[in-house]
Formats: structure tokens, C-alpha cells, sequence
């Protein structure tokens, strides 16, 4: 099987689903601006919020931004998922409904 040379990097996501990412991004973005080690990182996550906030309806990442973006949201399921085990009934059950909608995501449009 011969490998790809090419990569689509847009993707044509959901009302619900730019909201998840917007908000992810935005929370992204709060904790590590302070940080000078995250430069690149802050410059990536800036231009996803830009193109999340457009109209349009195919959004065209950049290779950096998609890796970045799918190894944050795959850390972040991860993270979520060891939570899940710890937390009680409550607590869960607000997890679990984001821990869906990430899952949902990575499945959806960032498979490889």
C-alpha cells in the first residue's frame, strides 16, 4: 500500500462542533499566552480561532495547526478519560457528555 503524498486539511464541521473547538481553543489559549515556551503554539491556536470564527463553511487548516489541534484534543480525551474513573456520580456525568463530544471529533475529522 503505497503511502499518501498529499493530505486534505479542511474540514467542514458543525454548528456544535465549532463551538466545541472555539471553546477548547480558547481555553488552550488562556493557559499557555502566558507562557513564552508556547509561542508557536499561541501563533496556531490564534489563527484556528480566526478560521472557526469565519463563515464559511470548509475550513482549511495548516498541517501545524491540524497536528497541533488533533494532539491537544486526543491529550485532553485522555485526560478526560482517567478522570472519568476517579470521579463520582455527578461529576461523571458532566464528564461523560464531554468526553463524547471529543470522541465524537477525533472520530469524525481527525481519524487518520
Amino acid at each position: 500500500m503505497a503511502k499518501q503524498l498529499f493530505k486534505n486539511y479542511s474540514f467542514q464541521f458543525d454548528k456544535n462542533e465549532k463551538k466545541i473547538l472555539l471553546s477548547f481553543c480558547k481555553s488552550l489559549m488562556k493557559q499557555m499566552s502566558s507562557d513564552e515556551r508556547f509561542f508557536n503554539d499561541v501563533k496556531s491556536f490564534n489563527s484556528i480561532i480566526e478560521k472557526l470564527n469565519t463563515n464559511d463553511e470548509e475550513i482549511k487548516f495548516t498541517k501545524d495547526e491540524r497536528t497541533k489541534l488533533v494532539a491537544r484534543l486526543k491529550e485532553n480525551k485522555d485526560h478526560l478519560h482517567k478522570e472519568l474513573k476517579k470521579a463520582g456520580f455527578i461529576r461523571r456525568w458532566l464528564l461523560k457528555s464531554v468526553y463524547a463530544q471529543y470522541s465524537s471529533l477525533i472520530e469524525n475529522h481527525f481519524q487518520n
